[in-house]
C-alpha cells in the first residue's frame, strides 16, 4: 500500500473551520475504490497544524487519487487557508491494514 503522512499549517482565521473547509475532498477521497483510510487529526502541540494519514491500496489507486477532480479542486481551494505549503512523508509499505503495536499489547 502507498502510505502518506501529511502535516497541514492552517491560517489562523481558518482553522476552526478546516473540518469543513475539508469535507468535500476528504467525503469524495473516502469514496475512492481505492483508498484504505483518510484521518485528519489535529495536533496537540500546534494548534493551527492538522495532520493528515492516509493509505491506498497501490500506486494505481494513489495515481488515480492524484488525477481526480476533487484532488484538482483541492489543490485550488486548500492552499489560499495555509501558512505553507504542506510536509508530507509518502512511502510504500506492506499490507493492506494497520498493524497491533505488540509492544503495547492490551489483554482482554
Amino acid at each position: 500500500m502507498i502510505f502518506i503522512t501529511a502535516k497541514f499549517e492552517v491560517r489562523p482565521e481558518s482553522v476552526e473551520d478546516w473540518p469543513t473547509i475539508t469535507r468535500p475532498f476528504t467525503e469524495a477521497t473516502r469514496a475512492e475504490p481505492g483508498c484504505l483510510w483518510f484521518e485528519w487529526s489535529r495536533s496537540l502541540e500546534s494548534p493551527h497544524e492538522f495532520v493528515l494519514v492516509e493509505a491506498f491500496a497501490d500506486g494505481d489507486a494513489g495515481a488515480h487519487h492524484v488525477g481526480s477532480d476533487h484532488f484538482k479542486a483541492a489543490q485550488r481551494d486548500l492552499p489560499p487557508h495555509l501558512v505553507a505549503t504542506p510536509k508530507i512523508v509518502s512511502t510504500t509499505v506492506e499490507g493492506t491494514d494497520w498493524s497491533e503495536l505488540g509492544e503495547m499489547a492490551v489483554d482482554a
